[in-house]
């Protein structure tokens, strides 16, 4: 049954909740500004659930939530861009592994066409050779 009509419960009618934990994107980039420069005294590798956990939140899923706030999706993309960043300076398997994890992909496609239209090869006849 529907909550009746001025009822402070009804949908969208409400302002309970958890408020947000970044009240703007300055605020979220400073804290992320943090963290790289955390990481570069400390000699540690960013990564995406380092930088989740020293901004405060307590699941990658909040982080990607923020992500998808168009307020602060520039700032979350610019944060996992950083990270990225850093496994592509070493190389290592694991690095790789990483960024693979990341959406990124190593292999190498080729479109074999000319001038948009396919290349149409005549079939050969394998017993006679024609």
């Amino acid at each position: 049954m529907a909550a009746e009509k001025g009822n402070q419960y009804a949908k969208g009618c409400t302002t309970n909740g958890r408020p947000p934990h970044f009240k703007t994107p300055q605020e979220l980039a400073e804290k992320c500004s943090e963290y790289f420069e955390d990481c570069i005294t400390n000699k540690k590798k960013a990564t995406v659930t380092g930088l989740t956990l020293f901004v405060g939140f307590s699941s990658r899923a909040s982080w990607d939530d923020y992500e998808k706030r168009n307020d602060f999706s520039y700032t979350v993309k610019r944060a996992k861009l950083a990270v990225q960043n850093s496994y592509e300076s070493s190389g290592t398997a694991f690095d790789i592994f990483a960024l693979k994890n990341m959406g990124w992909s190593d292999k190498q496609e080729i479109d074999h066409t000319t001038r948009g239209e396919a290349i149409n090869i005549p079939p050969v006849n394998w017993v006679s050779g024609e």
